[in-house]
C-alpha cells in the first residue's frame, strides 16, 4: 500500500500545486500588466511554447515507456505459464514413481509462484512466497536430476524446459522492478508546475477567471500523471495486470 499511497499523494499534490500555481501566475501577470500593459506580452510566446513542447514530449516519452513495460509484463506472465506447462508434462518422461512427488512440487511451486504476485503490494509477503518459491525450484531441479540418472535422452529433454521455467522468474522479477529513474518523474511534476505557472500567466489579461480552463488543465494532466504511473506499478492501481494471471491458475487446474 505505500506505493499506492505514494502515488496518489504524487498525483493529489501535483493537482494542489498546479492550481495554486496557476493563481500566482495569474497575479504576476496582473501585475505586471499593470505596470507595463504593452510589453508584458512581449517575447513570452517562445518561451512558453518550448516549455510546453518539452511536457509533452516528457508526457509522451514517459507514456509510451509506460505502456510498453505493461505489454512486456504481460508477455512474460504467458511465457512463463508456457515454460511451467511444457516442464510438467515432461515430468511423464521420468520413472513411474518419481513422477508423484514431482507433480506435488509442481503444484505446490504454481501456488507460491501466483502467491508471490497476488501478495502484491505487499512487497514483504511477496519476498517471502518468492523466496519458497525459489526453494521449490532447487527441490525440482534436484528430484529431475536424481529421477533421470541413467536416463540420458530423459534428462535432455527435461533439464532444458525446468532451466526455461526457472530462467523466467528472473526475467519477470526484473521486469516488475524496471522503472525510469525517480529523476524523470520528478521532472514531470516540475514542468507541470512551471507550465501552470506559465498559463496563469497567460491567463492575466482576462477580467475574470475562467475556471473551467483553470481546473480542466489541471486535472486532464493531473489524469495523465496518474494512468502513467499506474502503467507502471500494474498491481497496485486501476490498470492492472490481474487478469493475464489466469493463464498461470489455468495451468495450475490442469495439474489436478
Amino acid at each position: 500500500m505505500n506505493i499506492l499511497f505514494g502515488v496518489l499523494k504524487f498525483a493529489g499534490g501535483m493537482l494542489l500545486g498546479m492550481l495554486l500555481l496557476q493563481e500566482a501566475g495569474r497575479r504576476l501577470g496582473a501585475r505586471r500588466l499593470a505596470r507595463d500593459p504593452e510589453g508584458a506580452r512581449t517575447g513570452l510566446g517562445a518561451v512558453e511554447g518550448a516549455i510546453f513542447g518539452l511536457m509533452g514530449l516528457i508526457v509522451a516519452f514517459t507514456f509510451s515507456g509506460a505502456a510498453a513495460r505493461f505489454d512486456t509484463r504481460r508477455q512474460l506472465i504467458v511465457e512463463e505459464a508456457n515454460a511451467i506447462g511444457t516442464a510438467y508434462l515432461r515430468v511423464d518422461l521420468l520413472p513411474a514413481e518419481a513422477q508423484p512427488k514431482m507433480r506435488e512440487l509442481f503444484r505446490r511451486y504454481v501456488d507460491t509462484r501466483l502467491e508471490a504476485y497476488d501478495r502484491l503490494p505487499d512487497i514483504l509477503a511477496a519476498k517471502e512466497a518468492l523466496a519458497r518459491s525459489i526453494a521449490l525450484q532447487g527441490e525440482i531441479w534436484n528430484g529431475s536430476v536424481e529421477a533421470g540418472r541413467g536416463a540420458p535422452p530423459v534428462t535432455m529433454l527435461l533439464l532444458p524446459a525446468l532451466n526455461a521455467m526457472i530462467d523466467i522468474t528472473t526475467t519477470r522479477t526484473v521486469a516488475i522492478q524496471m522503472h525510469p529513474p525517480l529523476l524523470i518523474f520528478a521532472m514531470l511534476g516540475l514542468l507541470a508546475l512551471v507550465c501552470s505557472l506559465l498559463a496563469g500567466y497567460a491567463m492575466a489579461g482576462s477580467k475574470s477567471r475562467s475556471l473551467v480552463h483553470s481546473i480542466g488543465f489541471a486535472v486532464v494532466l493531473t489524469l495523465t500523471v496518474y494512468v502513467i504511473l499506474d502503467l507502471e506499478f500494474p498491481r497496485i492501481g486501476l490498470i492492472r495486470v490481474d487478469a493475464t494471471d489466469q493463464v498461470l491458475r489455468d495451468v495450475r487446474q490442469s495439474m489436478r
